[in-house]
């Protein structure tokens, strides 16, 4: 049940789709891949919003070059931990939920370990090998997985939902090459903020989702598209005789 003080702190919130709507928040766990660009705002406005507990792995330290658009992280926290920064501010933000920061690096050994009991996934992560163990992790646990990467002034999103949705290794057989991109802090504010509308959205039963979806955002010009996305039979992970099929 919802405190006096809950209620207060989130009465927009349950103007917007009710008390009981705000106890599915309040009593669900979501596991955040990546204390970065993209998962600093997810971290905050999931925070916020009155997740009962957010699970944050990272295993990078804070640096100056990160402050453009970590947003979670401030000036004094460079040389920190970035799980240890994100557990302290986040708690500043929102005493009244839990934060399970986890120091660790996401490898085929450890994925599903890591995501443990919760029931969402979000992909806030820089690099296509972990997001694909994230989406191997998430067919296998039977969960959703909010993923989203951005580039510069542009970025994409989408929901994936095991058995009903083509997955991220279907929408993106190969990973692109890898390299050092330029980011500028209020795309990832963008995608981050459609990432954690898409838990709430998905927590609450509210909405239609992402689903067989991938959004496009340019920055440039100020436009969203979205293409169709579909299963692909022959997927190692989602076909088939796919792992997690």
């Amino acid at each position: 049940m919802l405190t006096e003080r809950e209620k207060k702190r989130y009465a927009r919130q349950i103007l917007l789709f009710g008390e009981e709507a705000q106890e599915k928040l309040k009593q669900a766990e979501v596991f955040l891949a990546g204390a970065g660009g993209l998962g600093s705002p997810v971290a905050i406005y999931l925070a916020v919003a009155g997740i009962g507990t957010i699970a944050i792995a990272d295993n990078d330290t804070i640096e100056l070059t990160n402050l453009n658009r970590q947003i979670l992280h401030r000036d004094r926290d460079c040389g920190r931990k970035k799980v240890a920064s994100a557990e302290e501010n986040l708690r500043e933000i929102n005493p009244d939920i839990e934060i399970r920061a986890v120091d660790a690096t996401i490898g085929d050994g450890n994925a599903e370990e890591l995501v443990g009991n919760a029931d969402v996934i979000v992909d806030a992560m820089d690099n296509y090998a972990a997001r694909f163990l994230l989406n191997r992790a998430a067919f296998r646990k039977n969960i959703p997985l909010v993923h989203a990467a951005i580039r510069g002034l542009h970025g994409q999103a989408t929901t994936v939902i095991p058995g009903k949705t083509p997955c991220l290794s279907c929408i993106f057989p190969h990973a692109p090459p890898g390299e050092v991109l330029p980011v500028l802090g209020a795309t990832a504010g963008v995608l981050a903020s459609i990432q954690a509308t898409e838990v709430v959205k998905y927590l609450t039963g509210t909405g239609e989702l992402l689903a067989g979806r991938l959004l496009l955002w340019d920055g440039r010009t100020s436009r969203a598209e979205e293409i169709a996305v579909e299963r692909n039979p022959k997927c190692p992970v989602c076909g088939g005789n796919g792992p997690g099929a």
